[in-house]
């Protein structure tokens, strides 16, 4: 649970933005919208499925710009 304490002289803009950046270090939206609808196993699969894909494919190029530099 994202917590902020606020000071006394402390703005309420400023306190409400650092307890948003708590929120997203947090992962609580990321986990919210991930959450919002029931996934079968089978959409899981083929979502875990596709960023694996997607991740070799990432790594597949920063290898080859990294030859490139050489």
């Amino acid at each position: 649970m994202a917590q902020v304490v606020v000071g006394e002289s402390e703005q309420l803009e400023s306190a409400l933005r650092r307890f948003k950046q708590k929120v997203s270090r947090a992962g609580i939206f990321a986990d919210m919208k991930k959450n919002r609808y029931f996934e079968t196993l089978a959409e899981k699969q083929k979502r875990k499925e596709i960023a694996r894909h997607r991740e070799r494919r990432r790594m597949r190029n920063s290898r080859k710009r990294f030859e490139q530099v050489r």
